[in-house]
């Protein structure tokens, strides 16, 4: 194998590996969700328990921002797309 050509596989093997790290959504606070409207979301999107979701809302109003989520990148975007659908704003960090 010449030189650029194993090169070139590790390069690549490197970005697979970034693509497949951990990452998380980060819920930011807004003045126009209720906390009732977050706490379903998360439930239902994120699969939260009603005391995860209550919890991860009242740290976002707080704070301004919470990491609700965690996991590979291809597992948060849909999840990250659904939160953002409903009107809630999120991003994957």
């Amino acid at each position: 194998m010449k030189f650029e050509e194993q090169w070139k596989s590790q390069e690549e093997t490197a970005v697979l590996e970034q693509k497949d790290a951990w990452h998380e959504i980060v819920l930011f606070n807004d003045e126009v969700n209720t906390f009732d409207w977050v706490i379903h979301c998360l439930m239902e999107i994120c699969e939260h328990s009603p005391e995860q979701a209550e919890q991860c809302a009242v740290i976002t109003h707080y704070k301004g921002k919470c990491s609700v989520k965690s996991g590979s990148y291809a597992e948060l975007e849909p999840r990250c797309s659904s939160l953002l659908e409903r009107g809630l704003s999120a991003e994957i960090n």
